[in-house]
């Protein structure tokens, strides 16, 4: 199913940060920041620890209130707008999720389709279907009836993100979604996002630590250091060994990937080790 844009006030992107100021109490983490969401991209955020990054997607999800400056969806302050209504719209994959103990996949998958529910409304066929499509999208299908807590971290990941997709939501926000996966599993979720996006037209919106991984799936890239946006647009237009040292103060050699040709990091040895000499066989032994 393709998604498509609500209507809007404004003529700019769905989704955009203007002069934010961001912080947790006295902790100020970022000033007159501001970025805009390209509609129908796959948007990652890369940056150092403590740079902003996870932050910023707070504040775009509405899960943390700027100090200063203003989130917009749709051409409204995400403010003004009730909580099922950006629920509707965003879908949010935060950094760590905890399921309630005992619960099945196919019961979390359902909780997706909270945003809408309402009084005259309850469960309804068209439920049914968004819970089936976004569990067969997943493919954890096979796992309905199966405990979260019983699953592997891949698994779990895989659900939350069914959960998301249940939603139905054309804009998805994913802190860190691989976290804590082993790199088989960060290449399936990874895998699963392009395809949601490419397939489903829906715009992705990620904070990743791995910036060969940031460059492989990015069709926008979005650079951030020391809570200000060092750079963005194509990773193949703006990622090169300046930029990486600028933002993540790593020397290193940027090349195309072999498999994909988009920018791949590869970080400078600290010395070079000299090969050591084949030994040399003594005069008479074979």
């Amino acid at each position: 199913m393709k998604h498509t844009d609500h209507d809007r006030q404004d003529g700019g992107p769905r989704l955009h940060g203007d002069g934010l100021t961001l912080g947790y109490d006295e902790r100020q983490v970022a000033q007159d920041l501001s970025v805009a969401i390209p509609d129908g991209s796959f948007t990652v955020v890369v940056g150092p620890n403590a740079c902003g990054k996870s932050t910023l997607l707070r504040a775009l999800a509405r899960m943390l209130k700027p100090s200063a400056g203003q989130v917009v969806l749709d051409g409204r302050q995400i403010t003004e707008l009730p909580s099922k209504e950006v629920a509707r719209r965003l879908g949010l994959l935060p950094q760590s999720s905890i399921a309630p103990d005992a619960i099945t996949v196919a019961d979390l998958v359902a909780r997706g389709r909270y945003p809408h529910q309402g009084l005259l409304r309850q469960w309804s066929r068209e439920d049914e279907r968004a819970v089936a499509a976004a569990m067969e999208a997943t493919s954890v299908t096979d796992l309905a009836s199966r405990a979260v807590d019983e699953l592997s971290g891949g698994q779990r990941q895989r659900v939350w993100l069914a959960m998301v997709l249940a939603q139905e939501t054309s804009i998805v926000l994913l802190d860190e979604p691989t976290t804590f996966l082993d790199i088989a599993h960060q290449i399936e979720v990874l895998d699963l996002c392009a395809d949601l996006h490419r397939d489903q037209g829906r715009t992705m919106v990620a904070v990743l630590h791995d910036l060969n991984h940031a460059c492989r799936y990015a069709t926008h890239l979005v650079a951030m250091r020391g809570g200000e946006v060092v750079a963005e647009g194509d990773p193949a237009q703006i990622v090169d060994a300046e930029l990486v040292e600028r933002v993540f103060g790593l020397r290193c050699r940027v090349i195309p990937d072999p498999e994909t040709g988009t920018p791949l990091v590869v970080p400078a040895a600290r010395r070079r080790v000299a090969a050591e000499p084949l030994p040399v066989a003594a005069p008479g032994v074979a």
